[in-house]
């Protein structure tokens, strides 16, 4: 039998261990995978440190994220939500308890909360430190155990915790350049009214047990707004005498369930004026009139302009009403020390036997409210707020009026015209009505609380506010700034006295 060269078996050895060794992008696969999995253990298994933050214990911990940000949660009213910082980590704040000791020594000693603002930073200084500390010990910890479990060599393991270190290194790094210290003041709340499918019911009974059902609505915006009012950092959101607050609704279409939201945020809120920028109504019949009937009792004065779904008995019906000022062809009316002027929409669709103009005929109105606005400034009355219920009319006072507030399109917008009016549009109060059923989820109710400067009349701050629609009982609450009032802004012209077009 002839010999086989030594060289020939040496190249063969050489083929088979090069067959039998791992591809290398599917060992770096496998090494990230130990490296994520184990950081993650071990951020959950002793990645949390207990801090004490003012009058209340927390706990903090870091966590895996797609977009970053801050949570602080409220158990169990909800959570508050900050974009703090964009990075693979988020930081969790759970409010776990309220200190009796710590807290009656507020209430003895009243001149310590003049420097509880400078002891809670100090605390959330020191419990940050603690957890980046510990938080580089867990993922080290955690990437080298599963390390070791998995590859069973030393070396692989300590590389698995180095590659760990590195990430969370990189990720503080990101969060550090990335940092938001102005989120703070617009924070995003969110909650859900645990005790709500026992009390309310599933949508088969929704009708039947909807006086029910309404009650736990403003009960939830009352319960939203408490916490808001405890957790909220903006002067300008307290009901003191420098503000003055503007509820905006729009496009209730008939839900009997506005009357109660909007009368539970009047309250929480301390409301000056309520805004309704129309279609209070679905087909603007006599028959429905008996709907506003609760308007008067609000709590508020009620300044309202007609939409598309709003006929002129509908109108007719709220001019006598007592605390109502219906607002058509550009009349102006002070109202709790603002200026308001408005127009009703041109356009009646319920009524078939009349064809819509389009967008031309809201133009004109538009066209028609913008005019009204230059008489005023005229006549030394300037407007502070102009109303109209479609958008497309709403555009046309561009440059005339600081603010201008419309419905129509069911979702909130905020929009900055090219001539500097700021255009405000609201969602549905009240959740589009019977059409919240007509798509695959119910419509949310909306509503936003406007934050106006007592002597400039110019707008601070608004915070819109979002229910959870037909049978949902979520609430959000968004704390948005104009960017000439955000901390540091110079201030920026305003059209109280617009540039000429």
């Amino acid at each position: 039998m002839p010999r086989v060269p030594a060289a020939w078996n040496r190249k063969k050895n050489n083929a088979r261990l090069l067959t039998d060794r791992p591809r290398p992008w599917l060992r770096a696969a496998g090494l990230v995978t130990v490296v994520l999995l184990g950081a993650w253990l071990g951020l959950l298994a002793v990645g949390d440190v207990r801090v004490p933050v003012g009058p209340m214990d927390t706990t903090m911990t870091l966590r895996p994220s797609l977009s970053g940000g801050t949570k602080i949660n409220v158990s169990p009213l909800g959570a508050l939500h900050l974009d703090s910082h964009v990075a693979p980590v988020r930081l969790d704040v759970n409010v776990d308890q309220l200190d009796p000791e710590r807290a009656q020594a507020l209430v003895d000693h009243p001149e310590r909360i003049s420097g509880l603002q400078d002891e809670v930073a100090r605390d959330v200084e020191h419990g940050t430190l603690d957890l980046a500390v510990r938080s580089c010990v867990a993922v080290v910890a955690g990437a080298t155990a599963l390390g070791l479990a998995v590859y069973r060599r030393p070396r692989r393991a300590l590389t698995a915790g180095g590659l760990a270190l590195a990430l969370l290194a990189a990720s503080g790094v990101t969060a550090f350049a990335t940092w938001n210290p102005k989120s703070v003041l617009e924070p995003k709340f969110s909650g859900l009214l645990s005790s709500a499918p026992s009390l309310v019911g599933n949508a088969r009974n929704i009708v039947t047990e909807f006086d029910v059902y309404q009650k736990e609505l403003a009960r939830l915006v009352t319960n939203v707004t408490k916490l808001y009012d405890v957790t909220s950092t903006l002067p300008a959101y307290q009901p003191d005498p420098t503000t003055i607050r503007v509820l905006h609704v729009s496009d209730i279409h008939l839900n009997p369930a506005s009357w109660k939201i909007i009368g539970s945020l009047v309250e929480q809120y301390k409301v000056n004026v309520i805004v309704d920028s129309g279609d209070t109504m679905d087909h603007g019949t006599a028959a429905e009139n008996g709907f506003l009937d609760p308007i008067p009792d609000l709590g508020a004065p009620y300044v309202w302009v007609r939409g598309n779904h709003d006929s002129a008995v509908t109108q007719r019906y709220l001019e006598r009403m007592k605390n109502v000022h219906v607002l058509d062809g550009g009349r102006a009316v002070t109202v709790a020390g603002l200026r308001f002027a408005g127009i009703g929409d041109p356009q009646y669709t319920p009524d078939r036997s009349v064809e819509p103009g389009g967008d031309a005929a809201e133009e004109l109105a538009g066209a028609r409210l913008a005019s009204a606005l230059r008489d005023q400034r005229a006549h030394g009355t300037p407007v502070d707020i102009a109303i109209a219920h479609e958008p497309v009319a709403a555009r046309q006072t561009d440059g005339e009026v600081p603010l201008v507030l419309a419905g129509h399109i069911h979702h909130e917008a905020t929009e900055l015209l090219p001539y500097g009016t700021r255009l405000r549009v609201e969602g549905s109060t009240g959740g589009s009505g019977l059409r919240a059923v007509e798509g695959r989820h119910p419509d949310p109710i909306e509503a936003s609380i406007l934050y106006l400067d007592r002597d400039t009349h110019r707008l601070q701050a608004w915070d819109e506010i979002e229910l959870g629609g037909l049978g949902l009982t979520t609430a959000e609450v968004s704390r948005h700034l104009p960017k000439d009032n955000q901390p540091g802004a110079t201030g920026t012209s305003s059209p109280g006295s617009p540039s000429p077009r």
